[in-house]
């Protein structure tokens, strides 16, 4: 009995230290963070813009971090694919996640089991982005929002709409439709750069964008209908906002940075603070006016609060739309 209750003390002794050695380790390696490359891992496709919004942002962080923090897209399923790979990645400050809204929405959906809160942790929000309805260039109802409303009216569920399914992309015009009391048709893409390039080539309708498009506005291959903003965007000053056309609908993409549940207080300080830095320069401020972007920076506390907001709005969106699966 003694020598059981002696092999008892000593290993609770053992783990003990075990312990107090893992979070020594731990500190030691927090303290001296970073110390080798970060990646981030972007959810969606090369060239889109919650890509270029990253790719802007990463060499402002790699200034203020001194090592270097390199974008990886990992596509695939309206985003789930690469919040899956940064979901289980160790938390150790070396791999970022780079979400949106949308990891609201997917959850709520039943797209994906991963439910956002409680895999990962908020760090910054950096970006916000209006949507814009915009249209195919040739349609029967030119730049008018008013009349693509009687044509889809004239024709349910005629018009076919490009979006992410249970994405950002899919709940703007989902609003939009509902709103104005149209049924519309969706065809997936996985991200902007591809549903762009399917509403430039007239194989959909509508599609959610924002500022990015203008050039192709202005050369006549897509059309702008109406701005989903409180008041006109100063670089739209001929485009409408639903607001102003009787319905009441706003609507943006919200981008910001998560890490790993688990991760080290110390090193989510660290990186916090990078971001502060990164946001106020006025290099990012001038990229992101020309990506129609509003640079919206918050803290991790202040971010959190913001998820949270986001997450009962969204779940109001979702069960309104009928998508509703997760309570």
């Amino acid at each position: 009995m003694y020598n059981t209750q002696l092999l008892l003390r000593w290993s609770k002794t053992l783990l003990s230290a075990g312990a107090l050695l893992l979070a020594a380790a731990q500190a030691a390696s927090a303290a001296g963070y970073p110390e080798r490359p970060i990646k981030v891992i972007v959810p969606w496709a090369a060239g889109g813009d919650t890509d270029i919004i990253y790719r802007v942002f990463a060499p402002l962080l790699q200034k203020q971090l001194g090592q270097p923090v390199v974008i990886a897209n990992v596509k695939g399923a309206s985003g789930t694919v690469g919040e899956r790979q940064a979901a289980g990645a160790d938390p150790d400050g070396y791999t970022l996640f780079a979400p949106h809204d949308y990891v609201l929405s997917v959850y709520l959906a039943g797209l994906t089991d991963i439910d956002y809160s409680k895999a990962f942790e908020p760090i910054c929000l950096v970006a916000s982005t209006p949507s814009v309805v915009t249209s195919a260039g040739k349609k029967p109802w030119g730049d008018s929002f008013k009349n693509m409303v009687a044509y889809a009216k004239e024709h349910p569920g005629a018009i076919k709409v490009g979006a992410s399914l249970g994405s950002t992309s899919q709940y703007s015009m989902a609003l939009m439709a509902k709103a104005a009391g149209i049924k519309v048709g969706y065809v997936p893409y996985d991200g902007t750069a591809p549903r762009m390039n399917a509403l430039l080539g007239g194989h959909i309708d509508l599609a959610d964008s924002n500022l990015t498009q203008k050039g192709k506005v202005d050369a006549g291959l897509l059309k702008f209908l109406a701005v989903m903003t409180e008041k006109r965007l100063p670089e739209l000053p001929n485009i409408p906002t639903m607001k102003e056309l009787g319905y009441d609908v706003q609507y943006a993409v919200n981008r910001g940075f998560a890490v790993p549940k688990g991760t080290p207080a110390n090193v989510k300080a660290k990186f916090e603070n990078a971001c502060a830095a990164a946001a106020k320069e006025p290099s990012f401020a001038e990229a992101m006016k020309q990506q129609g972007t509003q640079v919206h920076y918050l803290g991790a506390k202040d971010y959190a609060a913001f998820m949270e907001k986001d997450a009962k709005i969204t779940k109001d969106l979702t069960k309104d739309l009928g998508l509703l699966k997760r309570q």
